[in-house]
């Protein structure tokens, strides 16, 4: 049975796959997730224990046919997102990651052994990964990382440093991106090698209940055949950053619906003035705004899903995907806080958790004015990245 929120009857329009699907991910939710996030969130913690089980139920991966992926649409993983995130944007964070930004460019930039080698275990959650692009002084612009990979015989010599890397402390295989005399390249770095580390990132106000991390490569030695051999571009990056892009976008929605059910709720039994506050122009008014925007954003979501699933889907509808959709869960997690009152700073309640992690996931994988100027490139045709400000991206 479909409990989300759903005015624009959402769920007419989903297959019966897709539906399985998203019972499968909110049971596991309401029952593995809800009952200990604010703990892990309060303490700074991930939970990590809930990998291996994520991999089990087929949410890591999810639309590959290969490798032990369970072959579902871009619907359907837009899904997992939305009810991961409605548990908690950390653990959708990771599951983003993990997914579009590890197994994705393994399957679609590496070689037949490096495939084999390790996406089933990236799938089953059995290994993490993590995805190695922003650095301390580029984060908008990756077409300006300082990051070098030098060829030396069968290996190349990587140096540089990588910052705000969700996973990257607990992570397997890290997919990072350098540049070398040929162009941008990716390279499998993996836990262990010498000269590689990756230390916690601590004192986040957000996303505490995610792993972030810095990178740091003094001259790593990686295996030539630990360079993906499919990507040579700062094109192939930004491929990866489309994927994740899609899956945020849903599953802003589903910290949009926690906030916006916890409010309703709320509003609905806490007296004032002898009665419910729900009863009053002023509540009535934000929560009829409230689910106006989510619905947009959930219609939006799932045409861009469609089109996705025929490879239609261009990068700047997706931008305007993320750009809406995180500004529109953002929005309602303020407002929810606002009708809470007090209350809505307490961790017995989702909203402030919600509402502090959204704020990260507002900024990365592209900022909303970075987004907003995607369109604008789509719209104008003019460049405003470029020197000059012509030419399309």
């Amino acid at each position: 049975m479909i409990e989300f929120v759903d005015f624009a009857r959402v769920e007419y329009l989903l297959q019966p796959e897709e539906k399985m699907v998203y019972e499968t991910v909110h049971g596991f939710v309401q029952d593995r997730v809800k009952p200990d996030v604010a703990i892990h969130f309060e303490a700074g913690t991930f939970p990590i224990h809930l990998v291996r089980e994520m991999g089990e139920l087929g949410f890591l991966g999810p639309t590959l046919q290969e490798y032990g992926g369970a072959g579902l649409s871009s619907v359907a993983y837009g899904l997992i997102n939305q009810e991961l995130e409605r548990g908690d944007s950390g653990l959708r964070s990771f599951a983003s990651v993990q997914s579009s930004l590890v197994i994705y460019p393994i399957h679609a930039f590496g070689s037949d052994e490096q495939k084999r080698r390790f996406l089933p275990k990236l799938i089953q959650g059995k290994s993490i990964g993590c995805f190695g692009l922003t650095e301390p002084d580029f984060g908008s612009n990756p077409g300006g990382m300082r990051t070098r990979a030098v060829k030396a015989g069968k290996h190349w010599i990587l140096n540089g440093t990588k910052m705000w890397i969700t996973n990257g402390s607990i992570a397997d295989v890290a997919v990072v991106w350098a540049v070398t005399e040929d162009g941008v390249r990716g390279f499998l770095v993996e836990k262990g090698m010498k000269g590689f580390s990756a230390p916690e990132i601590k004192h986040k106000m957000s996303l505490r209940a995610s792993v972030t991390s810095e990178l740091i490569f003094e001259d790593v030695e990686v295996p030539d055949e630990n360079c993906l051999p499919g990507a040579l571009g700062l094109k192939y990056p930004l491929m990866c950053l489309t994927q994740a892009r899609y899956g945020i976008g849903w599953g802003a929605l589903g910290a949009a619906m926690d906030c916006y059910d916890t409010a309703v709720e709320y509003a609905k039994s806490r007296i004032q003035f002898d009665v419910p506050i729900a009863r009053f122009q002023l509540v009535q008014v934000k929560l009829a705004k409230m689910l106006t925007e989510m619905t947009k954003g959930q219609l939006l979501a799932l045409q861009i899903g469609r089109l996705k699933d025929e490879n239609q889907a261009k990068h700047y509808q997706i931008s305007m995907l993320k750009m809406n959709n995180v500004s529109v869960a953002l929005d309602i997690a303020r407002e929810a806080r606002d009708i809470l009152g007090a209350n809505g700073i307490s961790l017995e309640y989702p909203v402030f958790r919600h509402m502090c992690n959204l704020e990260s996931v507002k900024t990365y994988e592209g900022t909303q004015d970075i987004h907003a100027l995607i369109l604008g490139n789509h719209i104008t045709g003019i460049s405003a990245f470029e020197p000059g400000g012509s030419g399309k991206n």
